[in-house]
């Protein structure tokens, strides 16, 4: 008899490929994301949507790529939607995130300020992936977010830095490597365990009141490792593990923000709490 997970594995790359096909479609540019709504200025949320969300991407990522299926699937939904670019690094195009953490905070702060004068809300909600999910709590502890956030949801979010499978447990053994990250990428060098960013983030405890967290973690992440350290400790905060509510789910640190409806599903009830359903495999098809 075949082992378990190979029965799995094909039931679940089914599942996956039904997810991409009910995706709306959605093209690669950001002059075109206001065509759907998405970065549209004009959008003034609804009576049931009452707050706008805006989409942090991760390392490497951009306002555009990281969400090619969220930023629709929550438009479609009656959602304001807005995204943006951060940590840029000079003379590097198209892959942001790199930049040191607490400046790239001060550039979701003006971005939130941006987004709640065109709109005219009173509270934003963040959804963030990886640096993207862990970020914005700079903001909220330091910045003052705390009175212009309602919701923090990461997605694979390294709250406790990313050890990358335990790579990074062996910079000590490459002396000056851990230098030259800081001085070429200071974003990564940020998410390191046990930085001093990371240590500062933490220190008092994970999360600020007022704000609901949301943490939604895979398994199966090779990135935000260990992936248990994703998860925050506070009085307002709900962490899942995606394969806790369906075990053929097998995304990993990439996919269950590009492409995964069920974690999709997740951020949904996140946002709008109160007339949240109960998250399945079936949610692919939701």
């Amino acid at each position: 008899m075949l082992p378990i997970k190979r029965v799995l594995r094909p039931l679940a790359a089914l599942l996956l490929a039904a997810a991409v096909a009910t995706v709306p479609a959605a093209t690669a540019t950001a002059s075109d994301a206001p065509a759907s709504g998405w970065n549209d200025y004009s959008c003034r949320p609804s009576t049931a949507h009452p707050r706008p969300v805006v989409l942090v991407h991760g390392t490497l990522g951009n306002s555009v790529d990281n969400w090619l299926s969220l930023a629709p699937y929550l438009e479609h939904r009656g959602y304001c939607v807005f995204s943006l670019d951060y940590g840029q690094l000079q003379g590097v195009p198209l892959f942001h995130g790199l930049g040191p953490i607490d400046k790239s905070a001060a550039q979701l702060s003006d971005f939130v300020d941006k987004v709640l004068a065109a709109t005219g809300a009173g509270k934003a909600d963040l959804v963030g992936h990886s640096q993207g999910g862990m970020m914005p709590r700079y903001y909220l502890k330091f910045l003052g977010g705390a009175a212009k956030v309602n919701a923090l949801v990461g997605l694979a979010p390294d709250n406790h830095g990313a050890t990358l499978s335990g790579l990074t447990n062996l910079l000590p053994y490459f002396p000056g490597a851990e230098d030259l990250i800081s001085a070429a990428t200071p974003g990564l060098a940020d998410q390191i365990p046990g930085s001093a960013f990371l240590t500062k983030l933490n220190d008092g405890g994970d999360t600020v009141p007022g704000v609901h967290y949301t943490v939604i973690a895979t398994k199966y992440d090779e990135v935000a490792t260990p992936w248990r350290s994703q998860y925050l400790s506070g009085s307002d905060v709900h962490n899942v593990l995606l394969q806790d509510l369906c075990p053929l789910d097998l995304s990993e640190h990439v996919a269950i923000a590009l492409l995964d409806r069920i974690a999709f599903h997740e951020v949904a009830n996140a946002l709008d709490p109160a007339h949240a359903t109960a998250t399945t495999c079936a949610s692919v098809f939701s």
